[in-house]
C-alpha cells in the first residue's frame, strides 16, 4: 500500500560525460547553491543548464531521486509557474471526459432506504462514505480545472481507473489472491460506495478538493469543503506494470499494487502518463512528530471482485483548506521521506 522509490543509484549528473582529471575533480569540489555544502555527495545533482550543483533535500519541491533525463535547476527552467487550465465548461468537459447529458448539473440527492424486517442488534461496523461534491457546478468546475493544470503541466492524462498497456502487466497479472500475506477483501457497501465515488466523477461531480502549486511542496491538494473521517478520497490510479521492469525507473510516484511471493508478479501503479488527483496528495515525514501529525489520509489496498485496487480514504475529519497527507511507507519503508517539509 506503500508508495515506493526506484532502487537506483543517485546519479551526480544526469548526462553521463567524458571527464579528464581536472573536472572530476572540479565536481568533486562542487557545494550545493543552497546550503553551500559539498557534503551528501551522493544526493548532489547538477544543473544541465548552469552545471551549478543542489542537493535533492534543498530543493523546493524537494526531489526525491536523481532523474534520468535531463534536469534542469529553477533558474533554468521554463516552467516557474504552472499555466491555469482554462476555466472553460466545454474544455473541463471534454478533458475529464464527462457525460455530456448530466455534465456539472446539480448533484443528485441520494436518499437513504429504509430497511424492513426484524431489528438484529450487532457491533456497527464502520463503514465508508462516499464523498459528497460540491453543491456549486461553477466551484466544481474550478476544482477540476485547478486537477488539469497539474495533469497538463506534468504531462499527463486524466485517468481514473487502473490502465494496462501494451507491452506492460496485462490486466490478467492482477490478481489479488497472489498477494503475499493475502489481501483484506473490500466489504459489499464498501465497494458500493467506491463504485459511486465512480459514477460521480463521470457525470462531473469530483471530489470537492484542490490541487495548488505550492513552491516547496510543489502541486498538492487541499480540502475545498469539510470532508468526514471514512470518506473515499479517490482511488490510486495509473499504468500497471511489473515491478521488475521498474527497477530503474526514476518516477517518484509508483505505487506498490501487488505484492507478490515471487518477486517477479508483483506489482506496481505508474501514474506519469495516466492519473488522477491521488498523485499529488502529499507524503508525511515519517522521521518527525510534527510530520506525522499531518496525516489525514490512510492508504489501504483491497481484493476487490479478485482485483488489487489502492483507496485513499479519510483517517478522520478534515476541515476545509487543510492540506491532505498520507503515508508513503506503511511498513516497506522504502521511500525516502526524511528531507520532507
Amino acid at each position: 500500500m506503500a508508495a515506493i522509490a526506484p532502487r537506483t543509484p543517485f546519479r551526480r549528473r544526469t548526462q553521463a560525460r567524458s571527464l579528464e582529471v581536472y573536472e572530476e575533480a572540479r565536481i568533486d569540489a562542487i557545494a550545493c547553491n543552497k546550503c553551500h555544502s559539498g557534503d551528501c555527495a551522493d544526493e548532489l545533482i547538477l544543473c544541465d543548464g548552469c552545471d551549478i550543483g543542489f542537493h535533492l533535500f534543498c530543493l523546493r519541491p524537494i526531489l526525491a531521486c536523481v532523474p534520468y533525463g535531463s534536469w534542469f535547476c529553477p533558474s533554468c527552467s521554463s516552467n516557474k509557474n504552472p499555466k491555469p487550465f482554462p476555466l472553460i465548461q466545454t474544455k473541463i468537459v471534454d478533458f475529464f471526459r464527462i457525460q455530456r447529458s448530466t455534465g456539472f448539473e446539480k448533484p443528485e440527492s441520494r436518499k437513504r432506504k429504509k430497511r424492513q424486517g426484524v431489528i438484529v442488534v450487532a457491533k456497527k461496523k464502520r463503514k465508508m462514505l462516499p464523498y459528497s461534491p460540491s453543491e456549486s457546478s461553477e466551484r466544481r468546475m474550478e476544482q477540476m480545472a485547478s486537477l488539469a493544470t497539474a495533469l497538463t503541466t506534468t504531462g499527463a492524462v486524466f485517468s481514473d481507473k487502473l490502465t494496462y498497456c501494451p507491452g506492460m502487466a496485462p490486466r490478467s497479472a492482477n490478481r489479488a489472491e497472489l498477494e503475499h500475506g493475502g489481501m483484506q477483501v473490500l466489504s459489499k457497501e464498501d465497494a458500493e460506495a467506491l463504485n459511486l465515488c465512480k459514477r460521480m466523477m463521470e457525470r462531473g461531480e469530483c471530489p470537492p478538493l484542490l490541487v495548488v502549486f505550492d513552491p516547496c511542496e510543489g502541486f498538492t491538494v487541499e480540502a475545498d469543503k469539510f470532508i468526514k473521517d471514512l470518506t473515499i478520497i479517490t482511488e490510486y490510479v495509473g499504468d500497471v506494470d511489473f515491478l521488475k521492469n521498474r527497477k530503474h525507473d526514476d518516477g517518484d510516484s509508483m505505487m506498490t499494487l501487488l505484492s507478490a511471493k515471487n518477486p517477479s508478479r508483483s506489482l506496481v501503479i505508474c501514474p506519469d502518463k495516466h492519473s488522477n488527483i491521488a498523485r499529488y496528495i502529499n507524503g508525511i515525514n515519517n522521521y518527525t512528530q510534527e510530520g506525522k501529525k499531518k496525516q489525514n489520509l490512510k492508504c489501504v489496498r483491497y481484493d476487490v471482485d479478485g482485483e488489487c485496487r489502492v483507496l485513499l480514504v479519510a483517517n478522520r475529519d478534515i476541515s476545509k483548506g487543510e492540506r491532505l497527507y498520507y503515508d508513503y511507507n506503511g511498513h516497506e519503508q522504502e521511500y525516502p521521506t526524511h528531507h520532507f517539509v
